[in-house]
């Protein structure tokens, strides 16, 4: 384990520093274009091979729960929330690779997804509401709040950072304090929980993101109920 909770810097560019989360974020982002450019080069629309029908069978998986979550068409969301999963899913797993941390345990990693699901909450919400009547309902019920709700989704996102950088940081730290008192007697054990562990914060940052975007495109006040509308 590293003895810091800040990455090493591996690259100094002028006053740029490169450091080893940003490297291993790299390398896992040329990993995945490589595997999916091999997986999807032969993809046919008739006959089917094996790897094509897993494919549209995770890809679905991922469909149907977005569907689930905002009541909405999918497919609008599916490049975002499903490549959160995957991706933060693989950064969550690098440390079972030896040698190797999980740049989620890197706040400044973490804080660029929670940018990233931040802009996104707006992009969707402008592109489904309109500009106008999206920045109005930062002024409901009355004006004097809006400087409260612009606040709120600011923290909303700082958390989400925080959590996450905060649940992989901790949870190497676990790993590598057993490992220390129990030496090698239970490291499978540790590796498959590791794994769960690891995979179900990719899942509860993806939902989360996913839940807020719905939130800023399909509930609206009317009448003192709550109206869901289907996105077009």
């Amino acid at each position: 384990m590293q003895d810091s909770i800040f990455s090493e810097v591996v690259i100094r560019i002028g006053p740029v520093e490169v450091t080893e989360a940003v490297v291993t974020s790299w390398a896992v982002i040329a990993v995945l274009t490589l595997i999916s450019w091999l997986l999807t080069r032969r993809l046919r629309l008739w006959n089917p091979g094996r790897v094509q029908v897993v494919l549209e069978a995770i890809v679905e998986s991922i469909s149907n729960t977005i569907r689930v979550t905002i009541n909405a068409e999918p497919w609008p969301f599916v490049p975002l929330i499903g490549g959160m999963w995957l991706y933060i899913g693989l950064l969550n797993l690098v440390n079972l690779l030896p040698g190797l941390h999980n740049p989620t345990r890197d706040l400044a990693t973490t804080s660029a997804f929670a940018t990233i699901s931040f802009m996104s909450v707006h992009y969707y919400g402008i592109k489904h509401n309109g500009l106008k009547r999206y920045l109005k309902h930062y002024i409901e019920p009355v004006f004097i709040l809006a400087p409260f709700n612009v606040f709120g989704e600011l923290s909303r996102s700082m958390a989400m950072a925080i959590r996450l950088f905060g649940n992989m940081l901790s949870w190497e730290m676990i790993v590598a304090i057993l490992l220390l008192l129990a030496g090698f007697l239970v490291p499978v054990p540790l590796m498959i929980l590791s794994l769960v562990g690891d995979l179900i914060q990719a899942y509860l940052f993806g939902a989360l993101t996913l839940v807020f975007i719905a939130g800023s495109i399909q509930s609206i006040e009317r009448k003192g109920f709550i109206v869901t509308e289907t996105l077009k």
